[in-house]
């Protein structure tokens, strides 16, 4: 289950997916670049973008605001993050 920063209960997992509490079900998504390897996948609720490993999609969810996720998208773009 994840909390919002006051402690409220804003998703849950529920039929395999995450679902957060304010939308019926969580469409997550993948990259149609993405390989069999190292691939994550995405899912935009109301207030927040979650991600996931496509392997593990039972495993850990990171949940980023809508301002966090573009700053980072704006990032990878930009190849701030590709390694030297």
């Amino acid at each position: 289950m994840w909390l919002d920063r006051e402690g409220e209960l804003v998703a849950q997992w529920k039929e395999g997916r995450v679902a957060d509490l304010k939308q019926a079900c969580n469409v997550w998504r993948k990259s149609a670049a993405s390989g069999a390897g190292n691939c994550v996948e995405v899912a935009f609720t109301n207030e927040s973008v979650l991600v996931r490993d496509s392997k593990d999609q039972l495993g850990p969810v990171l949940s980023f605001s809508p301002a966090e996720w573009s700053a980072f998208l704006i990032g990878a773009r930009s190849a701030e993050f590709d390694l030297q």
